[in-house]
C-alpha cells in the first residue's frame, strides 16, 4: 500500500499541473472515486480534485445499504434490478470488510403496499434478476413466525413476512478504500481542491481546469485530455461554467435518517417496511454498532445541498412512521435521537415534464466542448456507472491519440483493505486478526472487532501504531492509532474527517465524539503546525456539523413545545 496523506495530496497535485492527464475526474464520491479506479486501472494518466473531503457529500450520507432496488421491481424496471442487483455480491468481494451480508424482513400488512403472493414472488424474482446465491435466497414467514423472530414489529394487522439478504456498508470507508486502490495504482488524487473555472482549446474544446487550493490558498491549472463531472448535487454548476446546463437538470431531493440507541429501540433484525401514512414511502430500520438508524425521508430540496437541514417536520414523520410500526418499550421523542444525518439525491428531471417523471437512473451527458457529466443511480452501482463512462473515454482517446483500449478490470479488482482472499474468506480473516489484537495488542474483544472490520486487511498497520501506554494527547489508545493512521495513509487534513467520515464516531458514538473532540484537534493543531486562526476555524467546523448531527435546535423546539402545552 502507497502512502495516502497530506504529503502526497501536494506531491499529488504538483504532479497533475506537471503534465497533460488523459483523464480528469472532478468529484471526490463514490461516483468519482469509481471513476478514477476504472480509468487507472485501464492505463489512463488519471487524476481526481475533489473540492471538500472525499465523500463529503451524498456518499456519505446514504441509507448505507450497497442493496439491489427491490423497489425498482413496483416500477418494471428490470434492467436496473439485475444490473445493481448483481454488482453487490461484487463489492462484497472485492471489499468484504467494509460490506456486510444482513437479513432483512419485508413484513406485510393488511390493506398494505404487499401481500403474502406479492411479496413472495417479487423476492423470487428480485433474487433471480440480483444473481442471490442459493444459500442468501428469500424465505416467507407466517405472522406467528414473523413475530418470533422480530418481537418488536407491531402485531396488529400483520399478515408475515419475507426474508431476504441485503449488504450494509460504511459508505465514506467504502469511497476511501476505492480511492486508496485507485492511488495504489497511479491516480494521481487530492481533496480540498476547489475547482474555479474550465479551460479550453483554440477549438472550444474542454481541456483542463483552474483550481484553488482551499489549504495552502495556492491557484493554478491542470490539464487534460478529458475532464469528467462527477460532482453530484453540484453536476449542473459545474455546466453551467462550461455553457451547457440545458436539456435534462438534477432535481435534488433530501433524505434524513436518524440514529437511537439500541435500548431505545431494541430490535435485532433489519427491517424494511410501509410507511404508515399511505403516501408511498418506505423506509429503513438498522441496527449497528448498538444503535438502530431508521430513514429515510425524501422531499424536495432547493437550497445549498452542501448541509441540507433535519427539520422538525423530518423529526417528527420518522419517530411517527417508527411510533406506529414497532411496538417498542417506550414511545420514542425526539429527545431520544442521538444522532442524525441528512444528504441530497441528485435525481434527473427533463425540462418540461413533470416532477413524476424524475428518473433515478444514472445518465451521461457530453456538452459541445466534450465535457463529460454523469448523474443519478446508487451507490450500489457505482463501478457500473464508472465502466459505462470511461468506457466511452476509453474509445474516444482510442480514436484520438496512441491510448490502447482497454477493457473494465474493476470487476475482480481488490480494493484497499480487502486483501483477505476475498468474501469467501472474510470471516477466517477477521477471526484470526480479532485473536491476534486481543492477544497481541491486549485489545478487549469488541475493540479488536471493530478495528478489524473497519480496516480490513490494514489492520495491521493500525495495531502498530497503538501506544503502549496511555498518550500525552489525551486520547485513548485506539482513537491514538486511528488518528495517526488516518494522518499517515487516509488524507486526513480537517478534524471533521476524521471524527465524521474515517471513524462515524459523530454518528453512531456521538458520547465518545464529545469526548475527543477537542484532543484531536489539539492534536492535529500541532501535527500540522496550525495558527490560532485557523484551529478555531477547524474547532467551528467541528461544532457547526455536530449542532447539525445531534439536532440541537430541533430538540429545543420540542422541548419549548412540550413545556409551552
Amino acid at each position: 500500500m502507497s502512502e495516502f496523506s497530506d504529503k502526497t495530496r501536494s506531491s499529488n497535485l504538483q504532479n497533475m499541473q506537471d503534465q497533460v492527464l488523459d483523464l480528469l475526474i472532478i468529484g471526490g464520491g463514490i461516483t468519482g472515486s469509481g471513476i478514477a479506479l476504472d480509468a487507472q486501472s485501464r492505463n489512463l494518466k488519471t487524476g481526481l480534485l475533489e473540492m471538500r473531503d472525499f465523500a463529503s457529500g451524498t456518499s456519505s450520507r446514504s441509507t448505507k445499504l450497497v442493496h439491489g432496488g427491490l423497489r425498482y421491481l413496483k416500477q418494471a424496471a428490470v434492467k436496473e434490478v439485475h444490473e445493481v442487483g448483481s454488482e453487490r455480491a461484487i463489492v462484497y468481494n472485492n471489499a468484504p470488510h467494509v460490506t456486510t451480508p444482513l437479513k432483512m424482513m419485508l413484513p406485510f400488512y393488511e390493506d398494505g403496499t404487499f401481500g403474502p403472493f406479492t411479496t413472495a414472488i417479487g423476492l423470487d424474482v428480485y433474487d433471480r434478476l440480483a444473481e442471490v446465491k442459493h444459500s442468501e435466497r428469500k424465505y416467507m414467514l407466517n405472522s406467528h413466525d414473523t413475530l418470533e423472530r422480530e418481537p418488536y414489529i407491531k402485531a396488529e394487522g400483520l399478515k408475515g413476512s419475507g426474508v431476504y439478504v441485503e449488504y450494509r456498508t460504511d459508505d465514506a470507508r467504502l469511497t476511501l478504500e476505492v480511492l486508496k486502490k485507485a492511488n495504489d495504482l497511479g491516480a494521481l488524487v487530492a481533496n480540498y481542491i476547489k475547482v474555479t473555472g474550465l479551460l479550453y482549446d483554440a477549438d472550444d474544446k474542454i481541456c483542463g481546469v483552474i483550481f484553488k487550493d482551499l489549504i495552502t490558498e495556492k491557484t493554478g491549472e491542470i490539464h487534460a485530455k478529458k475532464v469528467i463531472n462527477a460532482t453530484g448535487p453540484w453536476v449542473d454548476n459545474i455546466r453551467e461554467m462550461d455553457h451547457s446546463n440545458t436539456g435534462k437538470h438534477l432535481h435534488l431531493t433530501k433524505g434524513v435518517h436518524l440514529v437511537i440507541d439500541h435500548d431505545k429501540f431494541p430490535i435485532s433484525n433489519s427491517i424494511y417496511f410501509d410507511t404508515p401514512f399511505h403516501d408511498d414511502r418506505m423506509m429503513f430500520a438498522i441496527p449497528r454498532e448498538g444503535k438502530t438508524y431508521i430513514g429515510t425521508t425524501d422531499t424536495t430540496w432547493t437550497k445549498d445541498p452542501k448541509e441540507p437541514s433535519i427539520t422538525a417536520t423530518d423529526v417528527t414523520y420518522i419517530l411517527a412512521a417508527a411510533n406506529q410500526m414497532f411496538d417498542l418499550p417506550e414511545f420514542l421523542t425526539p429527545e431520544d435521537v442521538e444522532s442524525g444525518w441528512s444528504g441530497v439525491r441528485p435525481l434527473i428531471q427533463e425540462e418540461g415534464k413533470s416532477p413524476s417523471e424524475i428518473s433515478r437512473k444514472d445518465e451521461i451527458f457530453q456538452s459541445k466542448s466534450g465535457l463529460l457529466s454523469i448523474a443519478g443511480g446508487k451507490l450500489t452501482g457505482y463501478r457500473k456507472m464508472a465502466e459505462k463512462i470511461v468506457e466511452r473515454v476509453a474509445k474516444q482517446l482510442d480514436l484520438e491519440s496512441d491510448y490502447e483500449f482497454l477493457p473494465t478490470q474493476t470487476k475482480d479488482l481488490t480494493l484497499s483493505g480487502g486483501d483477505v482472499g476475498g468474501g469467501k474468506y472474510w470471516m477466517e480473516f477477521f477471526d484470526k486478526e480479532v485473536h491476534e489484537g486481543i492477544i497481541n495488542y491486549d485489545l478487549e474483544r469488541d475493540e479488536a472487532e471493530k478495528l478489524v472490520q473497519r480496516f480490513g486487511s490494514n489492520v495491521r498497520a493500525v495495531y502498530k501504531l497503538l501506544p503502549e501506554t496511555k498518550t500525552k494527547a489525551r486520547l485513548p489508545r485506539i482513537d491514538w492509532a486511528m488518528l495517526n493512521y488516518g494522518l499517515q495513509n487516509e488524507m486526513v487534513e480537517h478534524p471533521i474527517d476524521y471524527l465524521l467520515r474515517r471513524s462515524s464516531q459523530m454518528l453512531f458514538d456521538i458520547s465518545h465524539m464529545k469526548s475527543i473532540k477537542t484532543p484531536v484537534i489539539d492534536y492535529m493543531s500541532k501535527f500540522y503546525d496550525w495558527d490560532e486562526d485557523t484551529k478555531q476555524r477547524m474547532t467551528d467546523e467541528v461544532n457547526q456539523k455536530l449542532d447539525l448531527s445531534d439536532l440541537k435546535q430541533v430538540k429545543k423546539q420540542y422541548l419549548d413545545y412540550k413545556k409551552d402545552h
